[in-house]
């Protein structure tokens, strides 16, 4: 009788294993990469951390977690979203194939840039580039001309409910042949290509785009050139609904 009591126990355990592993695969979990060398971290509580942005998408009923490991095909198993914010280290090339697959098997990309180059090689992959100076505006300044909102954006489910969010110290983005601009400057914009760090004849001016998506076979991605924009003292009402409508992006088949 013990043996028929402990055989059904141990299959009863099984049966609740392998339905919770199930419901875990059908879940969406988010993995925060932080092995290239970023300082802004999910799970310190700083002004400049990420503690907060990690806290609104638990607050949708997502699963959370973060690694310092190399990315790979078995770091990225049973992730539904990816997000890399403000890395300092590139992605090395045996990663870059890893994301790559990631996406266009179904997954969600979401990059956020505090430098540009970690992502060079992963960005030209996506047909994305960047520039190689911050953005200057002219138009709704807050303190100083590279801190700034931003008011033009496209139809969205990421601007849900939105008419502006602020940046601060944010590049531009070339989308390539395959991605979409979704978020724009004012046509008073510019940046400083002659580095005498005013406007000048040098420089280039007009509309610039701030934040790009697009898709790669079954997955797709957002890249915003800027990573401030969801630190923990920048999350005002504006950039914490961008941050909210982010993580339903992420559930989002």
């Amino acid at each position: 009788m013990n043996s028929i009591i402990g055989s059904c126990i141990v299959v009863l355990v099984v049966f609740i294993f392998t339905g919770l592993a199930l419901a875990n695969e059908g879940a969406t979990n988010v993995l925060f990469d932080q092995g290239h060398n970023q300082r802004f971290l999910i799970e310190e509580k700083g002004e400049l951390q990420l503690s907060k942005l990690a806290d609104v998408i638990r607050g949708k009923g997502l699963a959370v977690v973060s690694t310092k490991k190399p990315l790979s095909d078995e770091t990225l198993k049973g992730i539904s979203a990816l997000v890399i914010s403000g890395p300092f280290d590139a992605l090395k090339p045996e990663e870059v194939e890893s994301v790559m697959r990631f996406i266009e098997a179904g997954g969600r990309f979401a990059a956020m840039l505090h430098i540009g180059s970690p992502f060079d090689e992963l960005f030209a992959r996506l047909d994305i580039d960047h520039s190689n100076a911050v953005l200057h505006e002219r138009k709704n300044t807050i303190d100083t001309d590279i801190n700034f909102r931003v008011t033009g954006l496209a139809t969205s489910p990421l601007f849900a409910g939105l008419d502006q969010f602020s940046v601060y110290g944010c590049w531009a983005l070339d989308p390539g042949k395959t991605g979409t601009p979704i978020v724009y400057t004012s046509s008073e914009a510019w940046v400083d290509l002659d580095g005498d760090k005013k406007l000048s004849k040098g420089d280039a001016s007009g509309v610039f785009n701030v934040a790009v998506t697009g898709m790669s076979g079954a997955g797709s991605f957002v890249v915003f050139a800027d990573d401030a924009i969801f630190q923990n003292r920048y999350l005002d009402e504006y950039n914490q609904r961008l941050a909210e409508n982010l993580a339903d992006w992420m559930m989002t088949p």
